[in-house]
């Protein structure tokens, strides 16, 4: 996989599960997100990946392709990014900076097929709106009602060269 500073994404495999059973994040941002823990099961079109330094899990998110995409974009190509984390101890290091600097190419590279990815962060979670502004993520505008009040529909195009 692509390589930044030691960072990697690699599809989920079990030999990561202790360490990302093992993650902890506190109650003001676990309420945006779920544990890797929480997400054991996954159904067909649902991809576990992991973040990793030096091959060690310091991250997770999930990439759908299923019909949950539908809900935040016309595009048959876009694939849904949920779920992201980085353990606790291992925040402040720009490992989820790095992680989505690396997205676009991982998707090229993994499911060649995806021309954009969208996600929805809550407007309280400013600063994962900064994370995925920095990233290259834009809003499209679009709102969306989640558990915790308004979300904003955010893009990134995935440029297939």
């Amino acid at each position: 996989m692509e390589k930044v500073h030691d960072v990697e994404l690699k599809h989920f495999s079990n030999e990561y599960l202790d360490v990302l059973h093992s993650f902890e994040l506190p109650e003001e941002q676990g309420q945006f997100t779920a544990l890797p823990s929480k997400i054991l099961e996954v159904k067909e079109g649902q991809h576990r990946i992991v973040i990793l330094c030096e091959d060690e899990p310091v991250g997770f998110f999930l990439l759908h392709s299923t019909e949950r995409v539908k809900a935040y974009s016309d595009n048959p190509k876009a694939m849904l990014l949920t779920a992201l984390s980085v353990n606790h101890a291992k925040q402040g290091k720009g490992y989820a900076k790095q992680a989505m600097l690396l997205l676009s190419d991982f998707v090229k590279t993994e499911f060649p097929y995806c021309d954009e990815i969208v996600l929805v962060v809550n407007h309280k979670n400013v600063p994962a709106q900064r994370l995925y502004a920095k990233v290259g993520f834009t809003d499209t505008g679009k709102r969306k009602t989640g558990p915790i009040g308004e979300q904003f529909v955010m893009h990134l195009s995935v440029k297939n060269t």
